[in-house]
């Protein structure tokens, strides 16, 4: 019998086993492996007592009524050995390897167990080279950031750069040519000339899979939305200046849209932006509101008033985070690790040449940009829902009343099958709109695909409201609770209602949708 790291394990036996049963000297089975808990009852959160209930037997059932699987691995070193009998190796070691797939109903993206007209090699090469990159370099530190909300370092964001994940959370486009030139490469050795709308998607979605709004959001909400404006819009010298730096993670540059009197209403924005007499800069007075990441932010991409009222006297200025910008913390309903701010503008100077665009015409780059936006939403909104139905499975099996399994419950069965059935209709809706976004050019994509990703991004987020609202009920109290076996719905719970009104309310996304329909209507049919 051979363990995770190919060693062999002691096989003990259950007469040994029996030995070991006492407090100071206790021995128990979980899962087929022996712990030795000897020096451990006084450091157990739920006290000594409950483990001398179970001291020289198999306390797996007790085990997994309680606990997730990963307090497992946070207590590995305590693993001694292998029962006699038991056959292969253990959850921790298949469940928790770094990369691994889950064969829990539902747990996974379709293509994963199916086959899918839209994925090919590639994205399967690259999905299992970012789970396992993410299982092992952010799974256990976001944890940490989440329970303590300080923001990611620098050094995690460098990180994160180096192994390519903020230029394959950008999206396909002429960057990724350039991308060995800026030293950096993708996961799983995909071609920048591979890469496509899929394997942004597969990026999105496994960070996501962490289960950390505060922390997910933290490691680039902000940062993506600012640099793709860098991307589409900015003059060739910005773009050489900060776009390496900001793929890299050296750089942070948000995106500064919403403002206290304009939220959904882009057109209604106030801070201005006043020439001054000498033509060189522009004066930026004003302030933005609900800004991710511009905590410790290098650049903000804001939209600023340069013209008349309305959307036609708006124009977008990249502003570096320095003299005449003060940013403070805004406490959110999630961890405050997404470094939200208030930022004040104050007489601040900019550069003429830091205009994005052509001035008064920054409004169709917000538009534009609001696209990949909500669609990166729908994406991330979609991925935490599915680990909260998987573990919604998990719990359903492991957790029993009156007598029996959860699953037992006509009742239970009947909200994990109505979560499955909104997840699973919307996730299928984002990969039609994932497909769209990756064959249309990209007038037909600005005129055609406005309104639908609209209309998904407010299905989704509904969607999720309803799921988690459900997997609240499944979980009871540990629903509620921040930590233990509910610990992933209760973060989502906590954090749906963001995602429901950054990025275009709900409402403001179903009228949208609406209006763009009726405006690509030609010759409309009669009742």
């Amino acid at each position: 019998m051979f363990g995770a790291a190919g060693q062999m394990a002691k096989t003990i036996t259950y007469a040994e086993l029996a030995k070991h049963n006492k407090e100071g000297d206790l021995w128990m089975i979980v899962d087929g492996d022996v712990y030795d808990l000897s020096k451990f009852g006084k450091l157990h959160p739920g006290g000594s007592v409950v483990l001398r209930e179970h001291a020289g037997k198999d306390a797996t059932e007790a085990f997994f009524g309680m606990h997730r699987l990963d307090v497992l691995a946070k207590y590995k070193r305590l693993r001694i050995g292998r029962i006699e009998g038991a056959k292969g190796l253990s959850a921790v070691d298949t469940q928790l390897a770094p990369g691994a797939i889950s064969h829990e109903p539902f747990a996974e993206p379709s293509f994963l167990q199916f086959k899918s007209p839209y994925y090919n090699e590639s994205h399967h090469k690259f999905a299992k080279a970012v789970r396992a990159w993410v299982d092992t370099e952010l799974r256990q530190v976001s944890e940490q950031y989440e329970k303590s909300g300080k923001y990611p370092t620098r050094e995690l964001y460098k990180k994160i750069g180096a192994a390519g994940m903020f230029l394959a959370r950008v999206g396909p486009g002429w960057w990724m040519e350039r991308a060995d030139e800026w030293g950096i490469k993708l996961p799983g050795g995909i071609k920048g000339k591979d890469f496509d709308q899929f394997h942004e998607l597969i990026a999105q979605a496994e960070i996501a899979r962490l289960g950390t709004p505060g922390f997910v959001d933290g490691i680039g909400a902000g940062h993506l939305i600012g640099v793709p404006v860098i991307l589409n819009f900015s003059p060739r010298h910005i773009q050489e200046k900060i776009l390496a730096p900001c793929l890299r993670g050296e750089k942070v540059c948000v995106l500064g849209i919403t403002e206290p009197f304009a939220g959904s209403d882009v057109a209604g924005v106030k801070c201005t932006a006043e020439k001054s007499p000498c033509g060189k800069f522009y004066i930026v007075n004003g302030v933005k509101k609900w800004i991710t990441n511009a905590m410790f932010s290098d650049y903000i991409v804001t939209t600023v008033r340069t013209g008349g009222k309305g959307a036609k006297g708006i124009s977008m200025l990249l502003i570096e985070n320095g003299p005449g910008v003060t940013c403070k913390q805004i406490t959110t309903s999630y961890a405050p690790s997404a470094g939200t701010a208030y930022i004040e503008f104050k007489d601040c100077k900019v550069p003429v040449e830091n205009l994005l665009g052509k001035e008064n015409d920054g409004f169709k780059i917000v538009m534009h940009n609001f696209n990949h936006e909500r669609w990166v939403i729908v994406v991330v909104q979609l991925a935490q829902i599915r680990e909260v139905v998987a573990d919604c499975f998990r719990w359903a099996r492991q957790r029993k009343v009156f007598g029996k399994p959860l699953i037992d419950q006509p009742v239970i069965r009947y909200k994990l099958g109505r979560m499955v059935a909104q997840l699973e209709s919307s996730w299928s809706w984002m990969e039609w709109v994932s497909y769209q976004m990756k064959v249309l050019s990209f007038e037909e994509r600005q005129r055609r695909l406005g309104g639908i990703t609209a209309l998904l991004k407010a299905q989704v987020t509904r969607t999720v409201w309803n799921i988690v609202d459900d997997a609240m009920q499944v979980f009871g109290g540990r629903g509620v609770t921040q930590g233990g076996m509910g610990r992933r719905a209760e973060a989502v719970y906590r954090a749906s209602k963001v995602a429901a009104i950054y990025g275009g309310s709900e409402e403001i996304c179903l009228d949208l949708g609406v209006r763009q329909a009726m405006k690509l209507t030609k010759n409309a049919p009669k009742l």
